[in-house]
């Protein structure tokens, strides 16, 4: 299969001054030294080339994943399996000044979540906020299976069965400790450690580029949206360090689970 030329691929949107309304703490978190930035692919030429490598991973994924979905269309399975297909992060391809996942921003956190049930449905989507944990709640009520009391995810069905369905819930997205993000359908509300935050309106500024959490004019949707925070906050498992940056190594150090 021919490559695309790099020459005629479009890089995603940039800012150079993306960071000015940015608080400390966020850029610390979000640092990645061993990753390329913008900027430098930018002086170096790169950017299209690194677009180029990204979206052949894609097209490689996306060619096994039609493989795989040809065999089950093949076998006598075919109209009893629930397929779901998602991904576990996004990744920033120049956004930020950033080539990483790693984040509390829209790519980092944006992920591919599909269903596919006998009986619903085919080519419907929907805007509603979902998150990872909801996968598991949504395969057991389709199967038909004892709910999890313990399960803190919800079953997605209310949606497959109506896309503009009542929802009123956000997704949330932790990173390190005390550091997490609410995204609805229209807000994006990310709080780190420190108390320091951001505040961005996807119908108008749909890149993350204008930080609204310090506008009077939001602080209703800020309370709203700190409702969905988690009330208790876990220990790091000692098992587990981060440690891509500074910021991180200090904070699991100070946030791990003891002995």
């Amino acid at each position: 299969m021919a490559c695309t030329p790099p020459e005629t691929l479009q890089t995603p949107p940039y800012l150079p001054t993306d960071f000015d309304d940015i608080p400390a703490l966020a850029q610390k978190l979000a640092a990645v030294p061993m990753m390329p930035t913008a900027d430098w692919a930018l002086r170096n030429g790169e950017w299209r080339n690194i677009v180029q490598g990204y979206l052949a991973s894609v097209s490689f994924a996306d060619h096994y994943v039609g493989q795989v979905l040809a065999a089950l269309d093949a076998s006598p399975y075919a109209d009893n399996t629930i397929v779901v297909l998602w991904g576990d992060h996004g990744y920033h391809i120049g956004e930020k000044n950033r080539f990483a996942k790693h984040s509390l921003w829209e790519e980092a956190t944006h992920t591919p979540l599909i269903v596919s049930a006998p009986g619903y449905g085919r080519g419907r989507r929907t805007a509603r906020a979902a998150q990872l944990i909801d996968i598991y709640p949504t395969l057991v009520e389709l199967c038909g299976l004892p709910r999890n009391a313990r399960n803190e995810g919800r079953s997605l069905l209310p949606l497959l069965e109506d896309p503009q369905a009542d929802w009123p819930h956000a997704a949330l997205t932790t990173y390190g400790y005390g550091n997490h993000s609410v995204r609805d359908e229209r807000y994006r509300y990310i709080v780190y450690e420190d108390g320091s935050e951001e505040l961005y309106d996807h119908v108008s500024d749909p890149n993350e580029w204008r930080n609204l959490a310090a506008e009077p004019s939001q602080t209703a949707t800020i309370k709203r949206l700190r409702a969905f925070l988690p009330k208790h906050e876990a220990a790091w498992s000692p098992a587990a360090p981060y440690d891509y940056n500074d910021y991180l190594s200090d904070a699991f150090e100070r946030h791990k689970r003891k002995p």
